[in-house]
């Protein structure tokens, strides 16, 4: 057993989401978002960091961390559970931060996920998008809607991921994973191999540049169902953040692709449950109309907000409104769910002024 176990088995005792480990400190552990140092344990020395951390890696990422100082790589725990890894350096030493991933993948039903996004399963081509900041649940609602699909339909998926985080077994469908870096050596050549090779659905896990956002649109146009993720926390601004990436000279292509091919976008972000035990998905769904489309291929999208407001009967919903709705379920404090809301004006007139 590595010398790392220790720790991470206590933070699935907590029922924490990271370990985080940092020269110079004691380890930490995120629970229910909040970050709780472990007193009981050392402080973290130069030497103590090396050998946690280089027992697990293998020889070749160790060699790239010492000169990158940037590493990312899955480490998996005999506990039912896996680890997505990052190793860094920072101004005073070692870090690395351990993101716990179970096996186990939660069926849609169970995520508190609109139930409109479970409709995604049926496309055969498209664009879908899932966004949110760093530790939203983005992967945890993509890797539902993967095992929905495996379940239900005969289909061939590739996933592209850095690293690999959720394990599929085939079940209906044939899945293949392909990590950043040992299986292929970028997002973009992985989408590009993967186009030929008789796939029916791709998930692109991160689309961070101009190329792979581009291979992604023509997979779409092409006839396969693409799944996506950007780091953007609305799905209004999923739009300024796909057109603003490419030139001038390219934006009117851009536009007419998302237009073509874009079926839903889906932001998400986790709030704290109002007995402080777990945290829940806020989500902001945009079924694409064609009256989006339309504004999409005119690039005008201020009349988007309106547009989504006015199909919620299709299953879309505003953020804002999402946290509305939770407050008032009694699901999450209306102070939590400010600190999340988009429109803090509008939100206080909905649910009352908010003091801290």
């Amino acid at each position: 057993m590595a010398i790392i176990d220790g720790l991470l088995k206590g933070l699935l005792e907590t029922s924490g989401s990271d370990l985080h480990l940092e020269e110079g400190q004691r380890p930490k552990y995120r629970v229910v978002g909040s970050i709780q140092t472990i007193e009981a344990h050392d402080v973290l020395t130069r030497d103590m960091m090396s050998e946690l951390l280089r027992e697990i890696c293998p020889s070749e990422l160790w060699k790239r961390y010492e000169i990158s100082g940037d590493i990312d790589f899955a480490y998996s725990l005999h506990e039912g559970y896996r680890f997505r890894t990052n190793y860094y350096k920072h101004h005073a030493g070692m870090g690395a931060v351990f993101r716990a991933v179970p096996f186990r993948i939660t069926p849609l039903d169970e995520l508190g996920v609109p139930e409109q996004v479970k409709s995604f399963a049926q496309l055969k081509s498209g664009l879908v998008l899932v966004t949110g900041p760093t530790g939203s649940g983005k992967s945890t609602t993509l890797a539902a809607l993967l095992d929905h699909i495996n379940s239900t339909q005969a289909r061939k998926i590739v996933t592209i991921e850095d690293p690999v985080e959720f394990i599929h077994r085939n079940k209906k469908s044939m899945i293949v994973h392909r990590e950043v870096g040992s299986d292929t050596p970028s997002f973009v050549a992985g989408l590009r191999s993967t186009m030929k090779s008789d796939v029916d659905i791709v998930l692109v896990g991160e689309m961070r540049d101009q190329e792979s956002i581009l291979l992604a649109l023509n997979a779409a146009q092409t006839g396969i169902l693409v799944f996506g993720t950007l780091h953007t926390n609305s799905a209004v601004k999923t739009f300024d953040r796909v057109i603003d990436i490419f030139p001038l000279h390219q934006k009117n292509y851009v536009k007419m692709a998302l237009s073509n091919t874009l079926k839903g976008v889906l932001s998400q972000q986790l709030v704290k449950s109002a007995d402080g035990k777990r945290r829940l998905a806020a989500c902001e769904l945009m079924m694409i109309t064609p009256g989006i489309s339309a504004m999409l291929f005119e690039g005008d999208i201020s009349n988007v907000v309106s547009e989504i407001q006015a199909s919620r009967s299709r299953g879309s919903i505003l953020m804002d409104d999402c946290l509305v709705q939770m407050v008032m379920q009694g699901r999450v404090l209306k102070e939590e769910a400010f600190m999340k809301a988009l429109d803090k004006i509008d939100f206080q007139k909905k649910v009352g002024p908010v003091k801290f």
